[in-house]
């Protein structure tokens, strides 16, 4: 199952030799000006005008639809696979661990629904926490996102507690959200879709399409933005999202990134704030599946936030994470999002909060991307969706 390190897959590594070509690598470049917030990407395709210089290791293969990726201290990495099995890999790569017993009995796998995100605490070494991100059910009672932690022992999960559930429950296998990520001060944040009812975004007694903001035991924060509102959730942090399945602190101000999915069209990405509204479905760039007809108001609407960067077509991104390190000096300072319609690795150029410059990697090369996380390498790892996913690391060439 496992690939040893030494094996570099072969095409892919044959295809970064040559990384200057149209079917492998696309530059977009923005020409908004900078009073202009939104960038889109539809109109601004370009060639490519500089090699990125980068060959692909296969780590590990045989993966059920992996969905996040961690690491211990030990440097050994857990992965969730959505199909409901959490499985942990050894640091030289050769061994994928049984199924980690423990997982709550009330996980459920549907639709695009199972077993979600994962994360380390950060202050790991000295409480020994890992954070899990599932779909909780029973179905027949309809179901939601729910929030646990608890800690590994051997290949079992002990200690576990569940931190939060999301209300009201509902029937159906859409728009989880279900990302994980922790700000600079410990703050946990929970990532929530509108489970496929879009009116829900927008009721403020429901936990549907936001972003929740927790202490990392599950307490809420006194300074959430809606905590003491009659009406309101009071794990919330913002309203109006649509599914986001990516978000990732910037390593540099502290703020959490955000990107959603979008309906036909419409993808997002967004700085997530305190009480902000960021629009679903009042305000998209996005149409209906069906009919392409306009979806609530229109893309502006006072009182809700304008995207800084929209994808139409869609790419249905997933995974994000900021890349600061010094093995690859080219792509210091970038945003990648993984990309599962789109089936590449998407590189955002920043000019603080805007997004100047896209370049498309490994497009139709490795399949859906899932996830995307920089390790304690400073290399990029990445996770495909796919019956048998897949984890691999870019290295420089």
């Amino acid at each position: 199952m496992i690939r040893s390190l030494n094996f570099i897959f072969g095409p892919l590594n044959r295809w970064a030799t040559s990384i200057i070509s149209t079917a492998g690598l696309t530059l977009l470049l923005t020409s908004l000006s900078p009073a202009v917030a939104t960038t889109q990407s539809k109109d601004l395709i370009r060639p490519a005008t500089v090699a990125s210089g980068f060959s692909v290791r296969l780590l590990a293969d045989g993966l059920a639809h992996p969905w996040g990726l961690a690491w211990l201290p030990s440097g050994e990495i857990l992965i969730t696979e959505r199909e409901g099995s959490l499985r942990k890999l050894s640091r030289d790569f050769s061994r994928l661990s049984p199924p980690i017993a423990g997982l709550p009995n009330t996980l459920v796998v549907e639709g695009q629904g199972g077993l979600l995100d994962i994360a380390v605490h950060p202050e790991f070494t000295k409480n020994g926490w890992i954070y899990l991100a599932y779909t909780e059910g029973p179905r027949a009672a309809g179901s939601g996102t729910a929030l646990m932690r608890a800690r590994l022992q051997e290949d079992r999960l002990i200690d576990s507690e569940r931190l939060f559930s999301m209300q009201p429950k509902s029937r159906g296998g859409r728009h989880f959200g279900g990302r994980i990520v922790f700000d600079r001060q410990g703050m946990l944040y929970l990532t929530l879709g509108d489970r496929g009812e879009e009116e829900r975004a927008q009721r403020s007694n429901d936990h549907a399409g936001s972003v929740i903001r927790l202490h990392d035991d599950g307490r809420i924060p006194a300074d959430n933005p809606f905590r003491g509102r009659p009406g309101f959730m009071a794990e919330a942090f913002s309203r109006g999202n649509r599914n986001i399945q990516g978000a990732a602190i910037h390593p540099v101000t502290g703020e959490l990134w955000a990107h959603e999915h979008g309906p036909q069209g419409g993808d997002e990405v967004n700085i997530i704030r305190s009480g902000r509204n960021y629009g679903w479905p009042t305000i998209t760039y996005g149409v209906n599946y069906v009919t392409g007809t306009r979806i609530g108001e229109g893309t502006q609407k006072a009182g809700m936030e304008q995207p800084l960067h929209v994808w139409t077509p869609s790419i249905a991104p997933s995974g994000m994470a900021f890349y600061f390190g010094k093995v690859f000096p080219q792509w210091h300072g970038s945003l990648f999002v993984g990309a599962l319609r789109g089936q590449s690795l998407v590189r955002l150029v920043l000019d603080g909060e805007r997004i100047v410059a896209e370049e498309r990697l490994l497009v139709n090369q490795i399949g859906r991307i899932r996830d995307v996380r920089v390790g304690p390498d400073g290399l990029i790892y990445l996770l495909t969706d796919a019956p048998d996913g897949k984890l691999f690391r870019l290295e420089p060439r």
